[in-house]
């Protein structure tokens, strides 16, 4: 006989979570390209944009076959090394943001934490008020060996006691030296009036009035913690995984953490040398790259490389344009434009994993 029982309809199975989309090598390599392209209009609008203003035909040939006019001069003796200092700190800060965001496993870490700012400004102040120093050179190589010091003395901190480092005590040691720092070098300032002055011209962050001989002086630095950056990218993502499974693929955690904190080192410790200290770049690039091309360190530090240097190029012309014929200083830009999305990333919560 036919079971005269009601038949409960089958319950369609539920849907699982929404995976993120698998983005192709092609569409990330086609995201690399049209930031290079960006790179290029924004540098061009730098060598162009202006308290005088020199039309965009006339930049490149100002720029590779200068005349002696005064557009040339212009573009070549003033805006390009500015335009150059402005790539390599963008380059440096990105990098730097993203390394350290991988080391300590914290998607709002940022270059600061391991007290490279702190000890950059107590270098400055310490030269400027003991050594009467008023050169920009002499200020560039006093805080990057301030930076540096900061750093080793926060990776030592960080290092003692059982288990040796780890991200939370590298951030706690970073805290405590940068809260250190900052007292002694308002201290300083409050006993030397010459220091505070000297002072506040570096602390605000601007690519102005920084010559060619600064971009050369730091560069080197830059160029050797890219490189350094760039090759830790599959050794930070297994050392995302935590450091038995990073073990487990081969990666040694103690050694990556080290070259980390080198890369990051002479990549912020240069930057902030150079046109002191930007806030918020290191912070707002590599977050927004992931959110673009996920977790994976071999396109979050090429994407931080290319979009870090269009960030800033892009707020050092905005203060140029919206203060003509003066201007706004870069750091000044970038803090208007970094902390209310860092406000609107914490309120909201949204902040990945690494």
């Amino acid at each position: 006989m036919l079971s005269l029982a009601r038949r409960t309809p089958r319950t369609p199975p539920a849907k699982e979570a929404a995976a993120p989309p698998v983005r192709r090598p092609a569409a990330r390599w086609a995201g690399l390209a049209a930031l290079a392209v960006l790179l290029l209009l924004a540098a061009a609008a730098s060598l162009a944009v202006g308290a005088e203003h020199v039309p965009i035909g006339k930049v490149a040939p100002a720029v590779f076959t200068p005349d002696g006019s005064r557009d040339a001069l212009i573009v070549h003796d003033l805006r390009l090394p500015r335009t150059l200092l402005g790539l390599g700190v963008g380059v440096a800060l990105g990098l730097a943001g993203a390394v350290m965001q991988a080391l300590t496993r914290n998607p709002l870490a940022e270059p600061g934490l391991l007290g490279v700012n702190g000890g950059a400004a107590l270098a400055v102040v310490i030269v400027i008020g003991a050594f009467r120093a008023d050169d920009v050179l002499v200020y560039v190589w006093a805080a990057f060996l301030g930076a540096a010091g900061a750093a080793v003395l926060v990776h030592t901190i960080g290092a003692r006691g059982r288990g040796g480092t780890s991200p939370a005590r590298l951030v706690l040691a970073g805290a405590a030296v940068n809260a250190v720092f900052s007292a002694l070098t308002a201290g300083l300032m409050l006993l030397s009036p010459r220091a505070f002055n000297g002072f506040r011209f570096w602390q605000v962050g601007t690519l102005a009035g920084r010559d060619a001989a600064v971009f050369v002086r730091v560069l080197p630095f830059i160029a050797a913690g890219t490189v350094l950056a760039l090759l830790l990218a599959r050794p930070l993502n297994a050392l995302g995984l935590g450091d038995e499974a990073g073990r487990a693929l081969g990666a040694h955690p103690g050694r990556t953490r080290a070259l980390g904190a080198l890369a990051v080192v002479l990549l912020c410790g240069a930057a902030t040398a150079a046109v002191g200290p930007i806030t918020f770049l290191g912070l707002a690039v590599p977050y927004a790259v992931r959110a673009l091309v996920g977790p994976d360190q071999r396109w979050v530090l090429p994407y931080s490389l290319l979009l870090a240097p269009v960030v800033l190029l892009a707020a050092d012309v905005a203060g140029r344009a919206v203060a003509a014929p003066g201007e706004l200083q870069t750091g000044i830009v970038t803090a208007f434009l970094g902390a209310p999305l860092f406000m609107l990333i914490v309120r909201r919560g949204r902040t990945r994993e690494l």
